[in-house]
């Protein structure tokens, strides 16, 4: 095997080994539940392990446009809704699970199935539109505001997210959520809906001020909050388990399981790893040729695996996304000299691009200047996905149906084969 198959063995053997049935199983003893409610972009391959274990349940799935249908039965009912910016159909679905949980007795049983996504696939706009939610979204994504503002202020704009969703029911919830955060913290996984909210209207507010986004509607409802004026999202859920079942840290360490199953050392740096794509490509450039040259920290041949969550500062209009643009800036920070490195998304979808990532290997800036591309000004553009597709290394899986956050490889001194 080479060692760009290698790479790409490892990615896909972590996607099979930490699936999202393979983390649910555990979980799914007790209790026979009244009612299923699955939502985010593990919500199909959840929402099927669970009906397998509790069958002829009332099911509700939320799941991302162009999921694959894994042929629920028939007690299910799936609803498609749109992500990362929230549409008319994920109001449709936030309307549908608030009124099925609500239609639960106190005496009665709702299992919840969480997965990263949700935030947008169940949408229930308070205060301001959808339009305008989208709108202010959309702002802060271009902003470089990390996913725990954006959860911040979505939560005190919304009737679902912030406890809010598990506020609507009066049954007993067993939630159980799969982790697309660094840190794992269950409140801002999918915004969390069915967890108590520690942040306030007034923290909403300031993330507004931090970026200097006007959107007048949603500071007047904020600062309604701040006043007083409006109930404050939940800070106790007396009725609700919260667990979370499964995050990066599973996904790093079955790719490790991989690629040392295939006799080569592999060490996991960091789940952690958090910041603008750039900078942290620049961070993993260093490290890499420390370790080529000097057997710091580690000893080479090795692969050496990050994960964690990147940001990107548009300035572009270009296609891709955090693991794109985190391939691209780490090919011209290694230079002539680069590594075989693989970077992408759990859920098979980078940003604005059809692919889950890109790969590099050591030839990539000489085939790019033969074939007339211009790195940094693709960096610059935020064009990323242009430029790897354009030298036919880019990884296309389609939606995994996993979410689990991103994969960083880099082997340092392995051969091609």
């Amino acid at each position: 095997m080479n060692t760009r198959s290698l790479l790409e063995h490892a990615y896909r053997a972590a996607l099979e080994a930490a699936s999202p049935a393979k983390l649910l199983a555990p979980h799914l003893g007790g209790e026979k539940p009244d009612f299923i409610l699955a939502f985010g972009k593990a919500a199909l391959p959840m929402a099927r392990a669970a009906l397998e274990a509790f069958p002829g349940v009332e099911t509700l799935v939320i799941a991302p446009n162009g999921t694959e249908n894994l042929e629920l039965p028939a007690e299910a009912t799936l609803m498609l809704s749109s992500h990362p910016v929230p549409d008319a159909s994920s109001v449709a679905a936030a309307e549908a699970a608030l009124e099925r949980l609500g239609a639960l007795n106190e005496g009665q049983r709702a299992l919840v199935l969480v997965s990263g996504g949700g935030s947008a696939l169940m949408a229930a706009p308070d205060g301001v539109t959808l339009e305008q939610k989208g709108a202010l979204t959309r702002e802060l994504l271009r902003a470089g505001a990390d996913i725990g503002e954006i959860n911040t202020v979505r939560k005190h704009l919304s009737r679902t997210k912030g406890g809010r969703l598990a506020a609507a029911t009066r049954a007993k919830v067993t939630a159980l959520l799969i982790s697309d955060v660094v840190g794992d913290d269950p409140s801002v996984i999918a915004s969390g809906p069915t967890v108590p909210d520690p942040t306030t209207f007034a923290e909403a507010l300031a993330v507004l001020e931090r970026y200097g986004i006007a959107a007048p509607e949603a500071r007047q409802h904020l600062q309604a909050g701040v006043d007083g004026h409006v109930p404050e999202t939940p800070n106790r859920l007396p009725h609700v388990t919260n667990t979370v079942i499964g995050s990066n840290r599973h996904l790093l360490e079955a790719a490790q399981a991989s690629i040392e199953g295939q006799g080569v050392r592999a060490v996991i740096l960091s789940d952690s790893f958090e910041g603008e794509a750039s900078e942290l490509a620049r961070a993993h450039a260093a490290m890499a040729r420390s370790v080529e040259k000097y057997g710091d920290p580690v000893q080479a041949p090795v692969v050496l695996l990050s994960g964690g969550e990147a940001t990107v500062t548009l300035r572009g209009d270009g296609v891709g996304g955090r693991n794109l643009e985190f391939a691209l800036a780490l090919l011209l920070a290694l230079g002539e000299d680069g590594f075989y490195a693989l970077s992408a998304g759990s859920d098979g979808v980078d940003g604005s691009s059809p692919a889950a990532g890109a790969f590099l290997t050591p030839d990539s800036l000489k085939r790019a200047r033969e074939a007339d591309l211009d790195g940094r000004e693709s960096l610059e553009r935020n064009d990323s996905g242009s430029f790897f597709a354009a030298l036919g290394d880019t990884l296309v899986t389609g939606p995994s149906g996993h979410n689990l956050n991103d994969l960083r490889l880099i082997a340092v001194g392995l051969p091609e084969d």
